[in-house]
């Protein structure tokens, strides 16, 4: 056991002493793509996906039963369009999601509506449909497991998921 601790101490030293001298690359980080709005793939990069997902937003919420887009949805995939026209390497999968009360087949259906306005308003801002897939989850993968209405709002979704490349 002592030989155990001592080797994980030696490791959290170890990888502790390679975070340091964040300045080691020079002015602008790595030096490496997306050195101007941070290092590459990470959130401060506009180019990366951490950077879509935590800055633009990947998920739009919707109301009770509906799949209209609120003013706030409309909001986030505007700026998920600008995104995805900026970046024409990324391709998105569209996941609509619903909330747990109803039957399995009504929540894939609503699901399936819900992916498909948010495809409807993207395709609208300018991006191109060959770029875009929809799927429908139904109530198959809640984010919030509870059976109470903060949870049920959080599964009312949509979410885009993007990742380089083409679309299978």
């Amino acid at each position: 056991m002592k030989i155990y601790s001592k080797a994980i101490i030696l490791v959290a030293v170890l990888a502790l002493s390679a975070c340091s001298g964040a300045g080691r690359f020079g002015p602008g980080g790595s030096g490496g793509p997306g050195a101007a709005g941070g290092a590459s793939g990470s959130v401060s990069d506009p180019t990366s996906p951490a950077y879509f997902q935590q800055s633009i937003g990947d998920r739009v919420l919707f109301p009770v039963d509906q799949a209209t887009l609120t003013d706030a949805g409309r909001d986030v995939l505007t700026l998920q369009a600008r995104w995805l026209m900026s970046n024409v390497d990324y391709s998105a999968i569209i996941e609509g999601h619903a909330d747990e009360q109803g039957t399995r087949e009504y929540n894939l259906a609503l699901g399936a509506r819900r992916s498909n306005a948010v495809h409807e308003y993207l395709v609208s801002q300018g991006v191109s449909p060959a770029r875009l897939k929809t799927v429908t989850f139904g109530k198959e993968r809640p984010i919030a497991i509870c059976s109470v209405e903060s949870c049920y709002a959080e599964n009312r979704r949509s979410v885009t998921v993007i990742a380089a490349g083409g679309i299978s």
